[in-house]
């Protein structure tokens, strides 16, 4: 069978390419996550919904297309994410571009978010390890009255931070800064938040191929001798920058919630909350800081 990429694609109809395009895939993907690929790059491409791919299966595709999605499908070969391959997603309903420097936004961070957001009275906000700035920009969003900081040790993050904020028309502060290095801030803050690393090296058998070839490890994992490394030193941080009544809010790993709680109570934080995501599992904590432990 000639290759649907050939000279001559420019005769290719739509229903031609999504049957080749589904072909090509269909010894790596289950079919439902291969029809979800073709409808994101039909949008991005073709700027067509899924309802116009079923009603117009005999439009033909140019040649520049078609070489798109060639392109595209030798990337989902080597099982890099759909969301690096378009250099955009979407998280809490705004669009991020994203890149091999950020983490691809979580669901289950959308619910940090939605939770930081029950809160009555925020007027400043610190997120800690921004990457694509999804948290902090999602907060300043919803709450364009507040200040809202944000800092992360790479400066690429930072670039695509930046652009994330104009992209979605709100003010952010971003800086860079190493959190493992920082002693103080010269602010404080109602709120401070972050995901930080947390995935244990034991836990790498678990990720997905794509996370683990193509993800920063730097924003993922954590030795196994000290997965608590990154939340010890926010905690620590966030006794000089928190303000009297200020909330610490992080995403946390499943199975570190009780060793986390123990961690937190050590250090002086109360009111310590364990909050699970849409699928059951421990996945985000909030707590206040007693005074005394300042």
């Amino acid at each position: 069978m000639p290759s649907p990429y050939a000279e001559n694609t420019l005769d290719l109809t739509l229903k031609e390419l999504k049957n080749n395009f589904t072909s090509s895939l269909s010894s790596l993907y289950p079919s439902e996550e291969i029809q979800s690929f073709f409808n994101i790059f039909s949008e991005k491409y073709l700027n067509i919904s899924r309802i116009e791919i079923a009603l117009n299966p005999e439009r033909v595709i140019s040649e520049e297309v078609s070489e798109k999605y060639q392109k595209a499908l030798l990337r989902l070969k080597n099982h890099e994410p759909v969301q690096y391959i378009i250099g955009e997603t979407e998280f809490f309903g705004l669009p991020f571009k994203v890149n091999k420097h950020t983490l691809i936004p979580r669901p289950e961070t959308e619910e940090l978010v939605d939770w930081i957001l029950s809160e009555k009275t925020i007027n400043t906000i610190l997120d800690i390890g921004t990457g694509s700035g999804c948290i902090a920009i999602s907060l300043a969003k919803d709450l364009p009255d507040s200040k809202i900081s944000a800092l992360d040790i790479s400066d690429e993050a930072l670039k695509i931070a930046h652009e994330n904020a104009e992209m979605n028309k709100v003010e952010v502060d971003f800086f860079q800064a190493d959190i493992l290095n920082t002693k103080t801030l010269p602010k404080k803050y109602d709120i401070i938040v972050s995901n930080p690393p947390y995935v244990r090296e034991l836990e790498k058998k678990q990720m997905q191929r794509n996370v683990l070839k193509f993800e920063p490890n730097s924003a993922l994992y954590v030795n196994d001798n000290d997965p608590l490394l990154f939340y010890r030193v926010i905690s620590q941080l966030a006794k000089k920058l928190l303000q009297p009544n200020g909330k610490l809010f992080f995403e946390i790993n499943e199975y570190l919630a009780d060793k986390l709680i123990q961690l937190l109570r050590r250090e002086g934080f109360q009111n310590i909350q364990v909050k699970k995501d849409i699928f059951g599992k421990d996945r985000m904590i909030k707590c206040s800081l007693n005074e005394t432990a300042r």
